[in-house]
């Protein structure tokens, strides 16, 4: 099973991700570090947030539409280590995982994984890490911890994507009735690449009474 999105469907989600959520970045780097510095110093920080690190995120989603991973990895490491506060840092991160796996480097992708969900702030960006570090860890057969990492996951925020990934789980621990369960599940939301989980559960076949 993959673990990642399609290169264009992870561009347009870093690009809609930004859409949605710079300005309450930036929003938020101001009222947490506003207060501390003060309001000259703000003003030296937010120049410097602002302009570097959107150029940064800029030319690393650039990279990756591009298809120039060691200049995406570079961008986003620089990301990750110089706005480590920021949500930035998180989605250089999870970009590195994506990128990592490509090159068929699970043990950074997972590090990387791990690193997000740890640092996230945003419960949103912190499921996305847990998602993608589990079907890590159900792809290369480690399902018991892919399990506990799913069964410790709050409630909202990629629903239907855990519930897909449950029913990925409970197959391989061959409980048909809980896969089929949760592939119905993930149905019943907004799963991303529907069709494919219709033919998981079509798969399994009909129930038995």
């Amino acid at each position: 099973m993959s673990g990642y999105q399609t290169e264009e469907e992870q561009v347009e989600a870093l690009k809609k991700w930004w859409k949605e959520n710079g300005t309450s970045v930036i929003a938020g780097i101001v009222l947490g570090f506003g207060a501390v510095f003060g309001w000259q110093a703000w003003n030296g920080y937010q120049d410097r947030v602002g302009e570097e690190a959107s150029v940064a995120f800029s030319q690393m989603i650039d990279a990756i539409t591009q298809g120039q991973s060691e200049s995406a990895l570079k961008q986003a490491e620089l990301l990750r280590l110089e706005y480590e506060s920021s949500a930035y840092a998180v989605f250089a991160a999870l970009a590195q995982a994506s990128l990592k796996m490509e090159q068929g480097d699970s043990a950074a992708a997972r590090s990387q994984l791990e690193w997000a969900m740890q640092h996230a702030e945003e419960p949103g960006l912190k499921q996305l890490a847990r998602l993608r570090l589990a079907r890590i860890l159900l792809s290369e057969g480690e399902t018991e911890a892919a399990a506990s990492l799913v069964k410790a996951a709050p409630a909202g925020g990629f629903d239907s994507e855990f519930a897909a990934l449950r029913g990925d789980i409970a197959r391989q621990q061959g409980d048909l009735q809980a896969a089929r369960q949760a592939y119905q599940l993930a149905l019943a939301g907004d799963v991303g690449n529907g069709e494919l989980v219709q033919m998981k559960l079509d798969d399994l076949g009909v129930a038995t009474p």
